[in-house]
């Protein structure tokens, strides 16, 4: 899987992405993120929505903590 980049996510028309969206933007691992949005969301910068095992991250707050003007 190809990891995206932020002018992907820009250009993106969804309302959430999960964590292998952001992964590459963010320069971690996606299972990393899924974990800290679980156990220690306050450690990130942006919301994130834990449903059962997914976690979603909404698209314009996290646009905005990378410095986007949306």
């Amino acid at each position: 899987m190809t990891r995206k980049t932020l002018q992907d996510l820009i250009d993106s028309e969804k309302d959430f992405f999960v964590a292998e969206d952001v992964a590459g933007v963010l320069g971690c691992d996606a299972h990393t993120l899924r974990l800290t949005a679980r156990q220690r969301p306050e450690l990130l910068q942006f919301p994130t929505i834990c449903m059962g095992n997914r976690v979603k991250i909404p698209r314009i707050p996290f646009l905005r903590t990378m410095g986007v003007a949306v």
